[in-house]
């Protein structure tokens, strides 16, 4: 691997079995910290609109087996861990972000990589906030496993220690004893720079109200980020997240002064990153983006929503903000409504249906956008616009492309 340099300061845009699977650009034990922040076992789908483009973004967690397909998902993530701990530094460390759903299976496959002997802690991150059960104790955390490569690692206890309680330093005022195992320090100090932190951080959600608030259902708080990111790596350390999702650990990696290496497999997250990175003065671009679909034959396997925003990036217009009954409008473009059918072959009862929802939206054009048409489309265009000055514009995928 001598020779191959590493690109960082980088979004990657795919999956990231594959996109570190790819030994020329992720060369063996380049990376200092990876933080995996993966998508939970939790069995329930999300939908979001956020931006200044109102983009849409479905968030799945589903495997094959329900309640029951745990062992699934495990299979999912072991070839992501695996490529993760290929890459880190044999001083390196990796810190999984998981929930009560997975946890446990999570820690195993951990051992089972990087060994048992390389586990350090079971951080607790604790919050406040939620729904409170009937009949069980309301669900106030999530864990995030610690582990490194080597026997040799960074961790700069000084940049995270805690406040001193008041009853902590009450007592240290007296110089009492300290007890560790069976050593007793007589006449014992408090530290000048703080308490040597615990496994369990108290830290809170990223409120709605607040500035770093994107939308993602799963954002974690800067805050939470600063502290992993701080003990475990040093200025100019290269910091990668596989699922990088809005972009929070990258960012705190920006504002501390390390490298960084985003990568996820939505699109539009990757252009989300992009946009929260420029606010940091970080000169990326969203064509900076490595691996983000272009070509007609990507862009046709895009996820339903990804394919939606794709043709409202285009086309400079904005998704619908009804998360469910749209009546037929995914969204405007100047004002005029736009339906997006990921098909092929639309035909004449699109036409017409579409025809009752700009009726409806009280316009007098509108546009339907899909991957082709057939004849009877552009034959009900034709009539409706000779019956009714109504005017309809079908594009296509290949339309789309010419025009960007």
């Amino acid at each position: 691997m001598l020779g191959i340099s590493m690109k960082t300061d980088a979004v990657y845009c795919g999956d990231c079995q594959f996109v570190l699977g790819n030994t020329n650009e992720f060369p063996e034990e380049s990376v200092d910290l990876i933080y995996a922040d993966p998508p939970f076992f939790s069995n329930r789908n999300y939908e979001v609109i956020w931006g200044d483009g109102y983009e849409r973004r479905a968030f799945v967690d589903r495997w094959k087996g329900g309640a029951h397909g745990v062992q699934n998902y495990v299979s999912w993530m072991k070839p992501k861990i695996e490529e993760c701990h290929r890459i880190l530094k044999k001083t390196g460390s990796m810190y999984l972000h998981c929930d009560w759903h997975a946890n446990a299976y999570l820690r195993i496959l951990m051992d089972q990589v990087f060994t048992e002997s390389h586990f350090r802690n079971e951080i607790i991150w604790y919050y406040r906030g939620g729904g409170v059960p009937k009949d069980s104790f309301a669900k106030r955390h999530d864990t995030i496993l610690f582990y490194t490569k080597g026997t040799d690692w960074t961790f700069n206890v000084d940049a995270v220690r805690t406040e001193y309680s008041a009853e902590s330093l009450e007592r240290l005022q007296y110089k009492a004893r300290s007890f560790r195992g069976k050593k007793v320090y007589d006449n014992y100090e408090a530290n000048p720079k703080g308490k040597h932190p615990d496994d369990v951080l108290e830290i809170q959600p990223t409120m709605p109200s607040s500035k770093e608030r994107l939308g993602y259902p799963t954002q974690k708080p800067e805050r939470l980020l600063e502290v992993l990111v701080k003990a475990s790596s040093n200025k100019g350390d290269v910091v990668l997240d596989p699922f990088c999702g809005c972009g929070t650990s990258i960012a705190v990696a920006q504002k501390l002064g390390r490298k960084w290496v985003g990568v996820d497999v939505s699109p539009t997250a990757c252009q989300l990153i992009v946009k929260r990175m420029r606010s940091l003065g970080v000169a990326i671009k969203r064509d900076d983006v490595i691996g983000l679909p272009k070509t007609e034959t990507q862009l046709r396997s895009m996820e339903p929503f990804e394919f939606q925003n794709w043709v409202f990036r285009t086309l400079h217009g904005r998704v619908s903000t009804r998360l469910r009954g749209d009546m037929g409008i995914d969204g405007h473009v100047m004002g005029e409504p736009v339906q997006v059918k990921q098909s092929e072959g639309v035909g004449r009862n699109v036409v017409d249906n579409f025809h009752a929802a700009i009726v409806r939206d009280k316009k007098t054009k509108g546009t339907i956008v899909a991957l082709s048409f057939g004849s009877g489309a552009y034959e009900e265009v034709a009539r409706l616009k000779n019956e009714g000055g109504l005017e309809i514009t079908l594009k296509t995928l290949k339309d789309l492309l010419e025009e960007d």
